[in-house]
């Protein structure tokens, strides 16, 4: 996740250089925040993807000892 966030900073960067080269109304700054734009929206549909846990899930990582996360084999 963290090589998009990356991009993401690069790409802010170049729309911000191309904007005050090109002017903030031009088409091809317009153009570079929509990157911008697409990158983020990947980021977050990334995020959607990752499974949720449970409470239970969250308790159990946080105190992996606790009583109720104990692991019985058969």
């Amino acid at each position: 996740m963290s090589d998009i966030q990356d991009k993401i900073e690069q790409e802010r960067a170049e729309a911000r250089e191309v904007c005050d080269v090109e002017g903030a109304t031009s088409g091809e700054c317009a153009a570079a925040w929509d990157a911008v734009e697409e990158l983020q929206a990947e980021a977050a549909h990334q995020r959607e993807q990752q499974p949720k846990k449970t409470s239970l899930e969250q308790y159990c990582d946080a105190n992996p000892e606790a009583a109720e996360c104990r692991i019985y084999e058969d």
